[in-house]
Parts: C-alpha cells; sequence; structure tokens
C-alpha cells in the first residue's frame, strides 16, 4: 500500500494528504498490534459487555476546587484528630462502607454506585488540574494557572463534539454553570483548543435563573420560524458584503454563535429542553432551587434530549465565598480555610440532596442503564487539617491534595455498589492501584463507543491521539 511516495500519491491524484496519513497510521498501528483489536489492547479487553458503548450520554458532575475525600468519600475514623477532622461516617447501602455523616441521602443510594478512592497524579494547582481533569492531559505548565491558548489540548466535549456529532440535538457537548473560573480567570481546558472555535462546547449560565439557563432563547410571539429565516438570510446577505470580516477569527467565533442560536430557536427540541418550567414543582424542589440543583435537574432534561456529553460545574469559581461569603452558591470546594463550617453549612448538604435526586431521578425514569454519571474535582485535600494565613477564613482547612483523591461513578454498565482502590490510613496515599485523570477520560470516551485508543485529525491533519489512559476496567467488575 505504501510502495509510492507521499508526493507521487499526492500528484497521482488518488490520495490526499489526510488519507495518507490514515494509511500510514493504520498500517504502523497494525504493525506494532498484538492479536485482536485495538481498543481491547488498550482498554484492558472491554468489551460491549463491560461498558463499551453502553452509554448514550455521559454526566460529569465537577466539583470545582477540589472535594476533601476524607470529608466526603474516604473517611479515616481511625486516624489522629488532625487527620480524621470534625465529621463522623456513618453506614450506607453497602455493608463495610462509610461515608461522611452529611451525605445521608447519598449513603442510602451506595448500592447504586461505585466509589473510586484511589485517583492520583501530580499537579496541585486550579488551572493546570482543571486542564488535565478535562482533557486529560498535562498541561505544559503543571501546578499554575495558565490563562487558554488556541493550541491547548481540546477539551472531552471537543472531542466528542467532533467524533460524535448528535444527531437530536443542536450541539453534542454542553458546559453547565460555565466556564469554571480559577478563581476570577477562566481556567484552561475547557475549549476546543488546537481543533479550533467550531469544536467547543455550549457553555450556558444560571439554571435556576428567573430567564432561565440560556436568557433570550425563548422565541418572540410576533418572530414566527419564517420570519426569524428571513431575518437569518438578511444577516448572511449583509456578510457577503463584509469579506474582510472573513479572516478575524473574533468575527467568525461570533457568526458560529449566531448560527448556534438561531439552530436553538429553530429547534422545538431544543426549546423544550432548557425550559425547567415543564417540569413538577416538586421535582425541581427535590433537586434544589438553587444553581448547582437546577444544573443537575437540567442535565438530566438534555440526556433526554440526546445530548451526549454534559459538564455541570458546581461553581463557577473554586473559591467563590472569598467574595461572596454570605451566597451558598458561590461556594467552591477550595476550602483551605473554614472547611467544617463551609462542608457542614454550605456544600454538603445541598452536594447530597441533588447529587441523590439526579441518581434516584435517572433510575426511576431507566435512563440509569444508558448515561455514564461521574463526579470528580481537580484533585483531594491534604490529610493534615491546618490554618493557612495567607488565606481567609479564621478556622482551619485542607491544603490541594493530588496524590490521593476519590471520584464517584454510576450507570451505563458500572458496578452497582463497589469501592475500587484504597488510599493508605491517613487518607494521603494509595495502597492499591492509582487511576489518573487521563484514564477517566479514556473511560468515559469507551462508555460513549470511542476507542480511547484511537486518532483524530487536527484542521492542519495531523492524527492525535484520543486518550492515552486506559479505562477503568474495575468499574466495571473487571
Amino acid at each position: 500500500m505504501l510502495q509510492l511516495t507521499y508526493n507521487q500519491h499526492l500528484a497521482s491524484g488518488r490520495t490526499n494528504r489526510r488519507q495518507w496519513l490514515r494509511m500510514g497510521l493504520a498500517t504502523s498501528l497494525a504493525a506494532i498490534a498484538p492479536q485482536g483489536s485495538r481498543a481491547n489492547e488498550r482498554s484492558g479487553g472491554l468489551g460491549p459487555a463491560t461498558g463499551f458503548g453502553r452509554a448514550k450520554s455521559v454526566i460529569v458532575v465537577f466539583a470545582h476546587g477540589g472535594q476533601s475525600q476524607i470529608d466526603t468519600w474516604d473517611p479515616k475514623p481511625d486516624a489522629p484528630l488532625d487527620v480524621r477532622g470534625d465529621f463522623r461516617p456513618i453506614a450506607t447501602a453497602l455493608p463495610g462502607v462509610q461515608v461522611c455523616e452529611h451525605l445521608p441521602h447519598v449513603a442510602r443510594l451506595m448500592d447504586r454506585l461505585t466509589l473510586v478512592r484511589s485517583m492520583s497524579h501530580e499537579d496541585l494547582d486550579h488551572g493546570s488540574a482543571v486542564y488535565l481533569t478535562l482533557t486529560g492531559s498535562y498541561h505544559a505548565r503543571r501546578s499554575s494557572n495558565p490563562p487558554p491558548r488556541p493550541t491547548d489540548v481540546p477539551t472531552q466535549g471537543a472531542v466528542i463534539r467532533k467524533l460524535r456529532p448528535s444527531r437530536q440535538f443542536t450541539t453534542s457537548a454542553i458546559h453547565i454553570n460555565g466556564p469554571a473560573l480559577a478563581p476570577i480567570e477562566v481556567a484552561a481546558g475547557q475549549h476546543a483548543g488546537l481543533l479550533g472555535k467550531a469544536y467547543d462546547p455550549l457553555v450556558i449560565g444560571d439554571a435556576s435563573a428567573a430567564a432561565g439557563a440560556v436568557p433570550g432563547l425563548a422565541p418572540l410571539d410576533d418572530v414566527p420560524t419564517l420570519r426569524l429565516s428571513e431575518r437569518l438570510s438578511l444577516k448572511e446577505s449583509l456578510d457577503a458584503y463584509a469579506q474582510r470580516l472573513a479572516a478575524n477569527p473574533d468575527a467568525l467565533a461570533m457568526n458560529r454563535l449566531y448560527g448556534q442560536a438561531y439552530d436553538m430557536l429553530a429547534s422545538p427540541k431544543a426549546l423544550a429542553a432548557f425550559d425547567l418550567e415543564q417540569e413538577p414543582a416538586r421535582l425541581r424542589d427535590r433537586y434544589g432551587r438553587h444553581r448547582s440543583g437546577q444544573g443537575l435537574l437540567l442535565a438530566r432534561r438534555l440526556v433526554e434530549a440526546g445530548v451526549p456529553y454534559i459538564n455541570v460545574i458546581w461553581s463557577p469559581s473554586n473559591r467563590g465565598q472569598d467574595e461572596a461569603p454570605d451566597d451558598t452558591d458561590a461556594y467552591g470546594w477550595d476550602t483551605h480555610n473554614d472547611i467544617f463550617d463551609a462542608l457542614r453549612n454550605r456544600l454538603l448538604p445541598r452536594f447530597d440532596r441533588s447529587f441523590a435526586a439526579l441518581v434516584e431521578d435517572l433510575d426511576e425514569r431507566g435512563l440509569l442503564d444508558q448515561t455514564l454519571v461521574v463526579c470528580m474535582g481537580e484533585f483531594g485535600r491534604a490529610p493534615r487539617v491546618a490554618l493557612e494565613p495567607r488565606f481567609a477564613g479564621a478556622s482551619p482547612g485542607r491544603k490541594h491534595w493530588a496524590s490521593v483523591y476519590s471520584i464517584v461513578a454510576a450507570g451505563a454498565g458500572v458496578q452497582r455498589g463497589a469501592v475500587v482502590g484504597a488510599s493508605d490510613r491517613m487518607g494521603g496515599e494509595p495502597v492499591s492501584e492509582r487511576y489518573g485523570p487521563w484514564d477517566l477520560s479514556a473511560t468515559i470516551y469507551h462508555a460513549l463507543g470511542i476507542d480511547p485508543a484511537g486518532h483524530y485529525f487536527d484542521p492542519l491533519d495531523r492524527p492525535l491521539q484520543i486518550s492515552a489512559g486506559r479505562p477503568i476496567a474495575a468499574l466495571y467488575g473487571s
């Protein structure tokens, strides 16, 4: 197949550059691959029975700021007081497994969830750790707060938009309550990066706001679909006389936003999906009439509408409490000081009810079997409780900690009621197999039927690896 040179193939007109690269890549991979499919080799032999392609949608609940594993999913009651903290553990529906006392609703659902208690990586600052978590790749500037760049590795939602375009909805990837800020600047890792803005996930705002998650989305009574289409045609005609804008990236990005807005306005299904008023008041109350709770309810509606990837950011700022200490909606999980007050009175009661409501609601509607739900932060918190003078607050908290932390998964073939991995007695290091964000990223692609061992092409026709990780086989009992 590769006897002719690249230039000869181009001259012959039989093969373009992208086809040549694909042939060469396929041949090279075939030459080095062992017997069996590359997907099975890279994913530990996982097939359809253990999660591959089981998910029609993925919901990521992003606990921005870093949940304390010791004060949520992995309590350490036998550790010294300055490690175990103020909270007691409670029993769960999974015999022998305990969680924090402030998660009673989740505790009753533990037989539907799987905990992973041995997540681990090496990045210790929010910006670059958000990048790592949402792309599956380390940033070139580890443990820093880099701004988004056009050369960034694309976020998971952007890769899914490219490889899994939605046939049912106007977009394949949506970020709710975004963008994530660290603490006031937009964190890297949430955009399409080198894939180009055309693949950016749709970012929408506060689902609990009176105007709705997408203000202005409701069509005006005096602007029917035909008139809206005529307005779009007029805009396109005017744009044709402004050729100089074609080279302006900001103008091109704005044009894409116009197109996306028109697609939603012209789609009754999209309009209906964003309308939380269609939900019974009792169910809205069950999720919680706050930003994060209504965001999770919107995520469930988007699953029903056929959106493959939804990321619900629990709080836009990792440390919003610094600027708005009386606004519970503003609280992020970055609890350097006042950790027990913030968790007890602000974060955990809402999270407990809302996350439990999401899992129960999906299960009751028969959607959990086809929806992968993942709750994760960018890292965990340090074992030792201590007062940090550089941060606001009068009582002790916990520093950033990436050596070990916990995540939760459910649905789409994930075991019902299991614990994967373990941390040591102090909650500081894994004592079992470690898993990284790259493995979680590979698991998300795997669940959606995307081979994480495969490749996609960037705008310069360069083949890029989908994921450097391996799906977490233990989630499926393998």
